[in-house]
């Protein structure tokens, strides 16, 4: 009979080696990869393809946006709460797991490698944590770690298995060499969480917002983003990209902005209104074509009416309203 396995699939190079560490002991495996505002699957799905792997695309955006609010084991360098995630992931997989059949779970976690999540200590508590503790294999570092049930009962040939530990990549690289594998991408990179800037951002909102929605998360990804105390949070395109998914985001909640006679951003200020409009105009003016220091005219709608106003360019030593 053959052994079912589901593996945790990224695209990256770890996970990439893991999954066919496996596959080459005639074990069916099935990628699983998850998707957030966060992160998505598309290096996932490439590399899946690469290899020939089945894929499971599961869509965890509710269940990881309540962990991310208050993850119980902190953040962190920014707003990566790790262990948490990967708690959820495994969590989560281990259900996956149980509805297809498959006898156990792989995932491309190598000891040593990050210093926050995969010191021994956080895998362990990671796998204690997901509730299947005995099912999880880590097959780069397997022999460095406790055998897992699949192990014991002989369902995968643990001398097999590999003794990487460290945050080098030398062993992944000649590993994946003789693999085949040639197409790869660099490592980390995949979680917005762990970018400073998008961190920043997203700190702010939830200082500021308590009710939040999966557009307001979409929105950190694009433009400026201004703080201003009087009208809250403005976000100013920074090229014509920028501009169209803003343009898609916006709601007629919001209040939108663009210049009437010269180029320039769009400008967005979510949930906004009238008494935003004076400072998002003149936030328009100052990243647009117009003339230095002369009034122009800035279009700005809400709710499905239309104003004209003039405006000059607003300060860059604005104090009252500061960028993100």
């Amino acid at each position: 009979m053959t052994v079912k396995a589901l593996a945790l699939f990224s695209g990256g190079l770890d996970s990439i080696l893991a999954a066919m560490l496996v596959q080459k002991q005639n074990i069916d495996v099935t990628g699983l990869a998850f998707t957030t505002p966060f992160f998505g699957a598309s290096r996932a799905r490439a590399a899946a393809t690469q290899i020939s792997l089945p894929l499971i695309v599961e869509d965890i955006t509710a269940e990881h946006l309540q962990v991310l609010k208050a993850p119980r084991y902190g953040y962190g360098k920014n707003m990566n709460p790790c262990i948490d995630c990967h708690t959820l992931m495994l969590t989560i997989a281990g259900r996956i797991m149980e509805e297809t059949g498959a006898e156990f779970l792989v995932t491309g976690e190598v000891l040593g490698q990050r210093p926050m999540s995969q010191t021994k200590q956080s895998l362990y508590i990671v796998a204690k944590n997901s509730g299947y503790a005995d099912y999880i294999l880590r097959p780069l570092s397997a022999r460095l770690l406790d055998p897992i049930m699949a192990e014991r009962e002989g369902k995968i040939d643990r001398s097999l298995l590999l003794t990487i530990s460290g945050r080098g990549r030398k062993e992944q690289m000649r590993l994946a060499e003789t693999f085949g594998i040639t197409h790869y991408p660099p490592p980390a990179g995949g979680c917005l969480l762990t970018d400073p800037i998008f961190s920043r951002r997203l700190r702010d909102l939830m200082d500021h917002l308590e009710d939040l929605n999966i557009r307001d998360y979409e929105l950190l990804k694009y433009g400026r983003h201004f703080r201003n105390q009087d009208t809250g949070k403005i976000i100013v395109g920074r090229n014509q990209s920028d501009n169209e998914f803003l343009r898609q985001l916006s709601t007629d909640d919001d209040l939108v902005c663009n210049m009437a006679n010269f180029p320039g951003p769009l400008v967005l200020v979510p949930y906004g209104g009238e008494a935003a409009m004076a400072k998002a105009a003149s936030l328009c003016v100052r990243y647009s074509d117009a003339p230095s220091d002369t009034e122009a005219d800035v279009v700005c709608r809400h709710q499905n009416q239309s104003v004209i106003l003039k405006a000059k360019a607003a300060p860059k030593d604005d104090p009252g309203c500061r960028i993100i």
